[in-house]
């Protein structure tokens, strides 16, 4: 009852039952899958690593604008004042120097350091490079598997055979759509034709997930236990289904199948000596 109160209920406009809630899904690659060659945080790492000199000069002539500007006029109007003033003393010069600058930055609208720091200017590019928006996608959560984030030096990766994760699906989707979400959330470049889903029991029998069947459905059908019954990913070219009957053979040791098979030799000879008699 635990696991069927998990998934939530609602109805469609037809008024059909539709089930909600998280699939289970175990990996059962045999070969490497592609993983996208960057995220969303890789790429705002790759604006650091620009040429430092070009980098400087752009930040130089952005961000010092302001303290230029600043001081070429407060260069200018002093020499203006001196040659007007040649018998003003060095005490007016610096107040009008001074209150040249205050004028100055009072018309600014961001005050200025008069110094060229570059930890200053990395600082004050930052700020302007990210706005809120930006700082909520780099916090965002990556998805792993099993503890891998994908990134560009591990962008070839196969997941451990058996690991599981999971998926947030409805009654109403299909097994391609199914495959085309899992592929979604952990940035798989691959294509969802290259996978098939299995339901695998523990008897041995496997039953592929037809393109026109539910997964959610499938699993509910089956029950809660996934000692039981377990949903497979695998390669579309390498899974095989295995039936019932060829399934009560799989656990047999080799010498009991030879038996078997010698046997069913034994059997058949008879029943061709039956057949020439006749």
């Amino acid at each position: 009852l635990l696991f069927y109160s998990l998934f939530r209920r609602s109805h469609s406009e037809d008024g059909e039952l539709i089930l909600e809630g998280l699939l289970n899904i175990y990996w059962g690659l045999r070969r490497p899958i592609r993983l996208q060659m960057y995220d969303d945080n890789e790429r705002f790492r790759l604006n650091r690593y620009r040429d430092p000199t070009h980098s400087d000069t752009q930040r130089a002539q952005r961000t010092g604008k302001t303290h230029v500007g600043c001081v070429m006029t407060t260069l200018s109007k002093t020499f203006h004042t001196i040659e007007r003033n040649t018998s003003n003393s060095t005490t007016n010069l610096v107040n009008t120097c001074g209150d040249t600058c205050g004028q100055e930055e009072e018309d600014s609208p961001q005050l200025l350091r008069t110094r060229s720091d570059a930890s200053f200017m990395r600082v004050q590019r930052r700020s302007n490079t990210h706005t809120a928006r930006d700082l909520q996608r780099l916090r965002a959560h990556r998805f792993s598997i099993n503890g891998h984030f994908y990134n560009h030096k591990t962008s070839v990766f196969t997941p451990g055979y058996g690991s599981v994760t999971n998926v947030r699906v409805n009654s109403s989707m299909t097994t391609g759509q199914v495959l085309n979400l899992l592929l979604h959330k952990f940035r798989v470049e691959n294509k969802s034709e290259e996978f098939v889903l299995y339901m695998v029991h523990e008897s041995g029998e496997r039953t592929r997930l037809r393109d026109g069947e539910y997964p959610l459905v499938t699993r509910v059908l089956y029950g809660p236990c996934e000692k039981i019954s377990k949903i497979f990913i695998t390669e579309a070219d390498l899974g095989e289904e295995v039936t019932y009957d060829v399934a009560q053979y799989i656990k047999f040791e080799i010498p009991v199948l030879d038996s078997f098979v010698e046997k069913l030799k034994e059997e058949e000879e008879r029943e061709i000596n039956k057949l020439t008699k006749k």
